[in-house]
């Protein structure tokens, strides 16, 4: 009995530790958005705004499903450099269409005569 204890204490652990924000370099995003100057963002303006979702993030990182952490964070750290406000958008998407009535969810389907 005393080793059942001991998994249990050790999984819990483990899932806590799964269940954090991540941390991702937002460093080589923000230089890469500073030196293509879209619009009037600089390297600090993006810092501020990873910095700001993160925030967000840490706040709210409980209220999202699981299963939409895991897929949010596999897509904003996917082929590029990783992005909190990518991450923080597709959690909010994710959350917003949980509020679509059914018949919105789902795709139109050609009707046939």
């Amino acid at each position: 009995m005393p080793a059942l204890w001991m998994v249990f204490l050790a999984s819990s652990h483990i899932v806590l530790v799964a269940d954090r924000v991540p941390e991702m370099n937002i460093e080589p995003s923000c230089h890469a958005a500073a030196a293509a100057v879209i619009g009037n963002r600089n390297e600090d303006a993006c810092k501020r705004d990873e910095h700001d979702a993160r925030g967000k993030l840490e706040q709210e990182w409980g209220q999202f499903k699981a299963a939409d952490r895991t897929h949010c964070v596999n897509l904003a750290t996917l082929g590029g450099s990783p992005s909190y406000v990518e991450l923080l958008t597709c959690l909010e998407m994710a959350k917003a269409v949980e509020k679509l009535p059914e018949t919105k969810k789902q795709p139109d389907k050609a009707k046939t005569p």
